[in-house]
């Protein structure tokens, strides 16, 4: 894969099997991490603050993963993402100012 690829191409094209479990287990960390920093109850300073940690953790964990692309994959977005329907037609079309 020799080509540039834009921010929206890196999203919509096909993630590594190994990237998307780094993607469930970050978004797994943002939300528990999440739960802890606003739990309504009293909780030591020490334990508010991994909460916080554990989202912002997890939340660089889902962006990264997010972005990474199959090098010798399909460049189809959701080629293998099971379930998933490719056929249809872009919302918004490429090249004009409302797909920035």
């Amino acid at each position: 894969m020799n080509q540039k690829l834009t921010v929206l191409d890196r999203v919509t094209l096909p993630t590594p099997r190994f990237f998307r479990k780094v993607r469930t287990i970050g978004a797994a960390l943002a939300a528990v991490g999440g739960i802890i920093a606003t739990a309504p109850v009293a909780l030591p300073a020490a334990l508010v603050t991994l909460g916080s940690y554990l989202v912002l953790a997890g939340s660089v964990a889902v962006a990264v993963a997010s972005a990474a692309v199959d090098p010798n994959g399909a460049l189809q977005p959701g080629a293998d993402e099971p379930g998933l329907v490719t056929d249809r037609q872009p919302v918004v079309g490429r090249g004009d100012a409302a797909s920035l």
